[in-house]
């Protein structure tokens, strides 16, 4: 069974970097300014094993009760973790305790509880200002997260100025059943916004399964694939 979904996993990895290989064509970018996370959210830690073997070693998770003990779990390997999903303040924490990159900061009380747990820990988080890019949203959609486009500079400075964080970049989810091309247009320009005035905040997160081709003609450096890397969602087994 190892073996098997070893292959189903490195023809998942084959088809999605054919398809950034492709997008980086006609985007005239270079495939190495792309970075691939695996999100493994419903998965076991066993695949991520799997990955990091097939040589991929960035991880997303959403959930930090899964998040964590998978953490655990894979602490033997070189791993770079990426929490993806959107945080409540009193997950601060935990996810402190193990996240490399935190996608989803969208409001300055989550600054100041990730800065204290950081510091706490003695580890740098690295924290990307999750971007709204629906102000029309339904209630469902704005509970996904994410800041209002113009109250994103004021956070980035807020992320920049805390102790234990550095800030990373922008992050967004295209909204629903919209063409994710003129939303990942208005990120790259918040993103170039940020940047302005914090020149190392380079990653733009942007991209999934469904829509990576136009995150990555709008400047996307970080993409965040599921399904299409390890198939549809399962029960995790151990």
């Amino acid at each position: 069974m190892t073996d098997e979904r070893r292959a189903e996993l490195a023809e998942g990895i084959e088809r999605v970097r054919a398809r950034v290989a492709a997008a980086c064509a006609a985007a005239g970018r270079d495939e190495s300014e792309i970075t691939l996370i695996a999100v493994t959210k419903t998965f076991p830690a066993s695949d991520v094993r799997l990955l990091a073997g097939l040589g991929l070693t960035d991880i997303g998770e959403n959930r930090d009760q899964e998040a964590r003990p998978k953490a655990a779990e894979c602490a033997d390997l070189p791993l770079t973790w990426h929490f993806v999903g959107r945080l409540q303040t009193n997950k601060a924490r935990s996810v402190a305790g193990y996240a490399d990159v935190v996608h989803s900061v969208d409001r300055a009380k989550l600054v100041r509880a990730l800065s204290a747990a950081a510091v706490r820990a003695g580890r740098t988080l690295r924290c990307l200002v999750q971007v709204s890019l629906d102000e029309n949203a339904s209630p469902e959609e704005r509970g996904r997260g994410g800041a209002h486009p113009g109250d994103v500079p004021e956070l980035a400075d807020e992320i920049a100025g805390a102790d234990g964080l550095e800030l990373g970049g922008v992050m967004a989810v295209a909204p629903l059943g919209a063409d994710p091309l003129p939303a990942f247009e208005r990120l790259a320009g918040i993103a170039a916004e940020v940047r302005r005035n914090h020149p190392g905040a380079s990653i733009v997160s942007a991209g999934m399964s469904g829509d990576l081709e136009q995150a990555i003609a709008c400047g996307a450096t970080h993409l965040r694939v599921g399904t299409a890397l390890l198939g549809g969602r399962r029960a995790i087994v151990r």
